[in-house]
Formats: structure tokens, C-alpha cells, sequence
């Protein structure tokens, strides 16, 4: 029966990319570096079959360092009209393969390219917003497949909150009832 909770959570997962409006395309991301939690919100672009996130950024944030660091990340979903909380644990692994970069490249539409091509670093220091200056013959596009070990899905309700855990062994979920 657990099961089909989690065939829902991904329903509503792929709804995330596929619907621009849905709740789920933004969701915060967390990684660690130096000791200290780093949030963030990213767009989720794709759900693989496998329960694999996929999101991209620049290869010069520090969403990427941290990630070169450390690659455990976390990430929350929220839909406030269904009062339903998705939390994936997992690891992250940044795509070099640069066929698959091309192809994720492909799909991007002309005017949101770029925001990967800025001379400065993301989180540089500038003067005015009108200082950001872009390199239209490179990018520094980046993929990160988001790898979860486990997703959590809260569903707030009455007369019970319904809550579980879903872990990974193999290929397969394992899901279990948990104390909201």
C-alpha cells in the first residue's frame, strides 16, 4: 500500500517540470560546506525513471563546489494546496559527459541560455545590475542528477497526518509508515 503513495509523490514530481505553475518545479536545495548548511532554490527540469532529479546551474556557483566537496544534498518540496511535504535525501553527481550537457543544452530555449554565460562568476560583487556582462560564444552549463537514498512524504491532514519513509535497497523502494 506504501507503494502507491510514492507512485503518487512521483505524479506529482513530474507535474513539478512538465506544469510551469505546479508548486514542485521550485524547490530548495541544501548542501554542506564547511560545516554549514547552504540553501538554495532550484528548478526541477526533469524527473528520470529512476527517481533521478535533474536541475542545472552554473559550473561556477557554489552549489558546485559544495557539491565537489561533499555530495550529500537534501531537498524540500512544498504544495500548499495539498498541504504535501516531499524531502529527498541523496547524493549528487555533476554530468561531464559533455553529449549529455549537449543534449540538456538543446532544450533550453534561446533566452534562458543566458544566464549560464556571464563573465563573472555567479555570487561576484558588481556595482549596479546593469554590470553583468555575458560571453555569448561560451557557458558554463551545468547538470546535476540528484541521486535520492530516500524521500520522506508528508501529507498534512485530518483526522491524521500521514507520513513515510521511502529508502532505496538495490533498485527497489522500501516504504514504512513513520510518526508524522
Amino acid at each position: 500500500m506504501e507503494l502507491s503513495f510514492l507512485r503518487s509523490c512521483k505524479r506529482e514530481l513530474i507535474n513539478g517540470y512538465a506544469k510551469k505553475r505546479h508548486p514542485f518545479r521550485y524547490f530548495s536545495l541544501a548542501t554542506t560546506s564547511n560545516g554549514m548548511s547552504r540553501q538554495r532554490t532550484v528548478v526541477l527540469r526533469k524527473l528520470l525513471s529512476d527517481f533521478t532529479f535533474v536541475i542545472y546551474t552554473d559550473s561556477r556557483s557554489q552549489k558546485v563546489m559544495d557539491i565537489r566537496n561533499n555530495n550529500s544534498v537534501s531537498g524540500l518540496f512544498y504544495h500548499p494546496k495539498k498541504l504535501l511535504q516531499i524531502r529527498v535525501e541523496g547524493k549528487a553527481e555533476i554530468i561531464t559527459d559533455k553529449a549529455i550537457l549537449n543534449e540538456y543544452w538543446k532544450n533550453i530555449n534561446e533566452n534562458s541560455r543566458k544566464d549560464y554565460t556571464t563573465y563573472l562568476k555567479p555570487g561576484s560583487l558588481i556595482n549596479n545590475p546593469d554590470d553583468v556582462s555575458y560571453n555569448l560564444e561560451a557557458n558554463n552549463f551545468c547538470v546535476i542528477h540528484i541521486i535520492p537514498n530516500s524521500i520522506e512524504y508528508l501529507q498534512l491532514k485530518r483526522p491524521n497526518h500521514l507520513r513515510i519513509l521511502f529508502t532505496k535497497s538495490g533498485a527497489d523502494w522500501k516504504g514504512q509508515f513513520i510518526v508524522p
